[in-house]
């Protein structure tokens, strides 16, 4: 395993050993990684008041930061088969299994995002927003746009496998063909 592991207040990471984390990811207290989870490069996730669980297959894309809120139910909660796009904020909130987070979104406190829900590139859902299952928000603040459609149901399905296969290639130290991620 890579990244910088840290334990805080006697509360250490405990990640799956098949998840790959990248060199210069930070994970830091109370968090677990589920099975072939993977961590991008540049991704911080910290676990110091309260805990953060990444569920199996959820890939966190490079620079994303996930963190909590000192709040009562301050946690975060990351299911299975969960995409997080590039440079996402995640913070103190519920991801459920196989939603998709676009690049540069912001998940506030307490906001809920179904399962089958896509989060649009850019979008802030604001605390308490709930994204409802097969639902589309974008524009900030989000707000439903449409439903999700079969393209778009069909490519969130695909993608955590494909990055879980990606991730399993640079933990064994092999790099992708150009053109075939996770192939």
């Amino acid at each position: 395993m890579s990244g910088l592991i840290l334990p805080y207040r006697g509360r250490r990471p405990r990640i799956a050993d098949d998840a790959f984390v990248a060199e210069n990811a930070t994970v830091i207290g109370d968090v677990e990684v589920g099975a072939r989870a993977n961590l991008w490069f540049g991704v911080v996730v910290r676990g110091d008041m309260r805990s953060i669980r990444i569920g199996a297959r959820t890939n966190v894309q490079d620079g994303s930061v996930i963190h909590v809120s000192s709040r009562d139910g301050g946690e975060t909660v990351i299911g299975d088969d969960v995409t997080i796009g590039h440079l996402a904020l995640i913070h103190a909130c519920t991801l459920e299994d196989g939603c998709f987070i676009g690049m540069k979104a912001c998940v506030m406190d307490r906001a809920v995002v179904e399962g089958g829900a896509l989060v649009a590139a850019g979008a802030l859902i604001t605390p308490g927003k709930r994204v409802k299952r097969g639902e589309l928000w974008g524009g900030s603040p989000a707000r439903f746009l449409r439903a999700v459609n079969d393209e778009e149901k069909a490519y969130m399905t695909a993608l955590p496998e494909r990055y879980a296969r990606l991730g399993a290639e640079y933990k064994a130290g092999a790099s992708a063909v150009p053109g075939e991620v996770g192939a």
